[in-house]
């Protein structure tokens, strides 16, 4: 008899194909299905990384080109203001109204490009907060997804 309790443990006829190939299919059709999703996560990922990058070089440019209409304009300001200096000094009669058109003119100069330089700074900035902005919300979002899992 014992002989009978062996030959039942390792008989075939307690191994059934059926449910190993169920068993695999199962398991197949899960690793496909968690690498669809895995392969779609990543696609967005990628799609959403591409947009921040394309959102960041276009506020960089739009940022770029403001600044540099801002110099120009700081810089036609400051010729005109020297041009017209130099067509007052051309009047000049006198020593102490030389002296007195060069001072009001340094005075204005110096307040004008104290104006400028907080007129530039203030552009910079917000130019700064606007490239940086696709990539803060892109992070704000990851964060939140994160959050939400």
């Amino acid at each position: 008899m014992a002989t009978k309790k062996t030959d039942d443990a390792f008989s075939l006829a307690a191994f059934d194909p059926t449910k190993v190939t169920e068993t695999f299919r199962d398991f197949a059709e899960k690793g496909a299905a968690q690498s669809k999703e895995a392969y779609a996560k990543v696609k967005t990922a990628a799609e959403d990384a591409t947009k921040t990058v394309e959102a960041t070089l276009e506020s960089a440019q739009s940022g770029t080109v403001e600044l540099g209409l801002k110099a120009i304009d700081a810089l036609r300001t400051n010729a005109e203001n020297s041009l017209s200096h130099l067509e007052a000094l051309l009047g000049v009669k006198s020593v102490s109204e030389f002296f007195e058109l060069q001072t009001a003119f340094i005075r204005k100069q110096a307040e004008l490009a104290v104006e400028q330089a907080k007129a530039m700074q203030e552009a910079t900035r917000k130019v700064a907060e606007n490239v940086a902005k696709p990539g803060k919300d892109a992070a704000e979002k990851v964060i939140s997804g994160f959050k939400k899992s």
